[in-house]
C-alpha cells in the first residue's frame, strides 16, 4: 500500500511539472482548455480592408475634413500710456517702460470658418479689445479680418474675411447627436506652435455654474486644450463641428484633462443672430435672483428647494410693472419649471422681447401667476 501511494505521488508530481513546462513554453497546446493559455486579443483598434490587409484605426479622415476649416487668429492692441508718461520727471522715477511711443500687445487664438463667404466663429475673449485682427489659413495665407459682432455673455464672436480663393466651411453636427463617451478631436493653435489635433472623449454634457460665462451649457472633454486653442473646433469622429473650445480647468496653465467647449447648438444660434443683426437679442425682466437653499426654503415656509428667489426688482422694469416683489420665489417661466437661478436666466433669455409670458410665483407660500411683458436684455458694460 505504501508503495502504491508513493507511485501515485510521483505520478502527480511529474504531471504537474509537465503541465507547468508546457504552459510556459508551449501555451498554444493548451488553447482548447477554457481559461488556460494566452488570452485572445480583440483588435478593437484595427480594421480590415477589402484586400485583407489590416490597418490601424485612425481619425485621419475626420482631421482631414476639419483641418482646413480651422484658422489661427492673431490680434494686437495699443496699450494706453499712463498720463505724463512723456514727462522727464515721470520717466526719471519709472524709467523708459512708459516711453512716449505707443506700445502694442499681441495675442493669439483659433477660429472656425463657418461659411464659404468668409464668416469665422471664435471666442469673444480671443478678439476682445483688439484693434487689429489677422487670420492665418491652413495653406499659409494671412488675411485681415473685420469684427462683425460679439456676445460677451456666451463668449462668442464672429469675424469676416475676404479671400480670392474658395474657403472651406466646416460641417455642423446635427443637434442632440453628441453623447458622453463619444470620441472628439480638439483642433487649434496651442501656445502658437501651429495647427494641432488632440483627441479624447466627451466627459460630460450640460456643465453649468462654472462662473466662466453668463450663459453656460458646456461640453466637458479630456481632449487636450491649451492656451491658443480658444475659439478652435471640437469635432466628432466624422469631422463635424460639435463645439467651440473655450476654457480649461487648470492649476498650472496647461491641460489637466478637463476642457470646456460651447455646444454647437448655442454657438450656431448666437452666430446667426450676429450675422443677421450684429448683436444678440435676449429676453429680460429686470430682477436679481439667487438660488434657493435649505435654510431659505425653511425661512420662506416652502418644502421644495427648487426655484429662484427674487432678491431685487428693478424699478419700472418689466417685473416691477407686473407686480413682482422681492421675496417672491419664481417657480415657472412660460409653463416650464425653474430648477435654479441659472435655468431661470436661460428660460427668460429665450423669450422674444415684446411678447407676454406667464410666470409662476410663490408668495408667502401661496402660488400666484403674473403676466410679464418681456423686455430686451441690456448689453453688459465693456470692461
Amino acid at each position: 500500500m505504501k508503495r502504491l501511494w508513493l507511485i501515485f505521488a510521483q505520478t502527480v508530481t511529474i504531471s504537474v511539472a509537465a503541465l507547468f513546462v508546457v504552459q510556459t513554453l508551449k501555451p498554444e497546446w493548451l488553447s482548447f482548455r477554457p481559461g488556460i493559455g494566452r488570452p485572445q486579443v480583440v483588435a478593437i483598434q484595427q480594421a480590415t480592408e477589402e484586400d485583407g490587409t489590416r490597418t490601424a484605426a485612425s481619425f485621419a479622415e475626420a482631421a482631414r475634413a476639419a483641418l482646413p476649416t480651422v484658422v489661427h487668429i492673431f490680434t494686437s492692441q495699443e496699450i494706453r500710456q499712463p498720463p505724463f508718461s512723456d514727462d522727464p520727471l515721470f520717466r526719471r522715477f519709472f524709467g523708459d517702460r512708459f516711453g512716449a511711443e505707443p506700445q502694442r500687445q499681441s495675442g493669439l487664438g483659433s477660429g472656425v470658418v463657418v461659411s464659404a463667404d468668409g464668416f469665422v466663429l471664435t471666442n469673444n475673449h480671443v478678439v476682445e479689445s483688439a484693434d487689429a485682427i489677422e487670420v492665418a489659413l491652413l495653406d499659409g495665407r494671412k488675411l485681415p479680418a473685420q469684427l462683425v459682432g460679439t456676445d460677451p455673455e456666451s463668449d462668442l464672436a464672429v469675424l469676416k474675411i475676404s479671400s480670392d480663393k474658395p474657403l472651406t466651411p466646416i460641417t455642423f453636427a446635427p443637434p442632440n447627436t453628441l453623447h458622453v463617451g463619444d470620441v472628439v478631436l480638439a483642433i487649434g493653435n496651442p501656445f502658437g506652435v501651429g495647427q494641432t489635433v488632440t483627441h479624447g472623449i466627451v466627459s460630460a454634457l450640460g456643465r453649468t455654474h462654472l462662473g466662466i460665462n453668463t450663459f453656460e451649457d458646456f461640453i466637458q472633454t479630456d481632449a487636450a486644450i491649451n492656451p491658443g486653442n480658444s475659439g478652435g473646433a471640437l469635432v466628432d469622429s466624422n469631422g463635424r463641428l460639435v463645439g467651440i473650445n473655450t476654457a480649461i480647468y487648470s492649476q498650472s496653465g496647461g491641460s489637466m484633462g478637463i476642457g470646456f467647449a460651447i455646444p454647437v447648438s448655442l454657438a450656431k444660434n448666437v452666430m446667426e443672430q450676429i450675422v443677421r443683426t450684429g448683436t444678440v437679442t435676449r429676453g429680460w425682466i429686470g430682477v436679481e435672483v439667487q438660488d434657493m437653499t435649505p435654510e431659505l426654503a425653511e425661512s420662506f415656509g416652502v418644502k421644495s428647494e427648487e426655484g429662484a428667489l427674487i432678491a431685487g426688482v428693478m424699478r419700472n422694469g418689466p417685473a416691477d410693472k407686473a407686480g413682482v416683489r422681492p421675496g417672491d420665489i419664481l417657480v415657472s417661466v412660460a409653463g416650464k419649471p425653474v430648477k435654479d437661478a441659472q435655468v431661470m436666466l436661460e428660460l427668460i433669455a429665450a423669450l422674444p422681447p415684446g411678447e407676454k409670458a406667464k410666470f409662476g410665483l410663490l408668495r408667502e407660500g401661496k402660488p400666484i401667476a403674473v403676466e410679464i411683458t418681456i423686455g430686451k436684455r441690456p448689453r453688459p458694460p465693456q470692461p
